[in-house]
């Protein structure tokens, strides 16, 4: 079952995305800023923050939104699933789902942003994997030599 992310699930999200261990402490903490921003009704009407949840467990979660200053251009802001429940198809059901969301919206592209770390590979492939391209890499962009790598697909058929 796929629902929105409520206040009460915020601690477990933490855990979920610090027990990947792919994000930095400070991201996690970001989440926390994100998460209460979201739920403070602070941010803008359409962003959205989703969990997968199976026997009352969290399996992954994902934030995503419009770009306001674009024509129906959307970002997926955070995006993870739990170590114990990767290569299941837990991240391949959550990603149809919000591509098919931001679809029902009128949304046109979806970008994503990762980075080019060891860490991070498996993240790439995955974005691969379902149809997204590199549309560009930013050089040093988080750290000296941690590029940021910008992922595009196009979800609208209409130009």
């Amino acid at each position: 079952m796929i629902r929105p992310a409520t206040p009460e699930d915020t601690p477990e999200l933490k855990r979920l995305t610090t027990g990947t261990g792919v994000f930095k402490p400070y991201e996690i903490e970001v989440l926390q800023e994100v998460l209460d921003e979201y739920h403070a009704a602070t941010v803008g009407a359409d962003h959205t923050a989703i969990v997968m949840v199976e026997d009352g467990q969290i399996l992954a979660y994902a934030y995503y939104a419009p770009d306001v200053m674009t024509d129906r251009t959307w970002y997926l802001y955070w995006i993870a699933v739990a170590n114990n429940r990767r290569g299941q198809g837990v991240g391949s059901r959550l990603m149809a789902w919000i591509e098919n969301d931001i679809r029902r919206r009128d949304g046109r592209l979806l970008f994503i942003e990762t980075s080019s770390m060891p860490h991070s590979e498996l993240t790439r492939k995955f974005y691969l994997k379902h149809g997204y391209e590199v549309n560009g890499i930013l050089r040093d962009f988080y750290s000296d030599g941690d590029d940021m790598v910008v992922f595009r697909k196009r979800l609208a058929n209409r130009v």
